[in-house]
């Protein structure tokens, strides 16, 4: 597995070096690979969703490939893109959420976070709050879009919209529970060290 860390880039960029990334890894030129990054404020929106956009909103909003509902990007937070061969990884999409959970809530362990999930949600929990929001695509059995951990990110834009079905109010973030900053280095070490541990594609054997 090849972990790229892209810093900061604008959703757009991203979203194309994703599309780019599926095609070069259907062609088997790359090994499956994750992205780590943060985005400039911006809101996305599932293809599925049949939630309306509320207007005035202070962001750009995408409507993308990958499934859920509306949700905000923004600073502070990690988002991480795999780009999965999940057939070579005896993977379908539901197993292949679960895993991705899995990862999350192992990474959290590590930093002194309990994580879980909710049943009827996707994403990962941490003290009755969302903390890490999941909405994934897949081309050609080739994943692409993920996940994206609140860190230092701001929640006020979330005000703004119902994240994922839910009320403003039930997001937060690990600053948030803990009170202060966290080491954003700290956490983007601890969620690859988590992917390389459990979907070592030798090792995983599924949820």
């Amino acid at each position: 597995m090849l972990v790229r860390v892209l810093g900061s880039k604008a959703y757009a960029e991203a979203w194309e070096i994703q599309k780019r990334l599926v095609e070069q890894r259907r062609r088997e030129e790359i090994p499956d690979t994750l992205l780590l990054l943060e985005h400039p404020p911006v809101y996305t929106t599932g293809r599925s969703s049949k939630s309306p956009i509320p207007q005035l909103l202070p962001y750009p909003v995408y409507r993308v490939e990958r499934g859920g509902d509306m949700t905000y990007h923004g600073p502070g937070q990690l988002v991480g893109y795999p780009i999965f061969h999940l057939g070579k990884r005896g993977l379908r999409p539901r197993s292949y959420l679960q895993a991705l959970e899995t990862v999350l809530i192992a990474a959290l362990g590590t930093l002194g976070f309990k994580g879980e999930t909710l049943r009827g949600f996707t994403g990962v929990w941490c003290q009755g709050k969302k903390i890490a929001s999941i909405g994934v695509g897949v081309k050609d059995q080739i994943s692409y879009h993920g996940f994206a951990l609140n860190v230092n990110c701001e929640l006020e834009p979330f005000a703004r919209i119902h994240p994922c079905r839910l009320q403003p109010e039930q997001i937060s973030s690990l600053a948030a529970l803990r009170g202060r900053a966290i080491d954003e280095d700290k956490v983007l070490h601890a969620v690859a060290d988590a992917f390389i541990a459990y979907l070592d594609p030798v090792t995983f054997t599924g949820v």
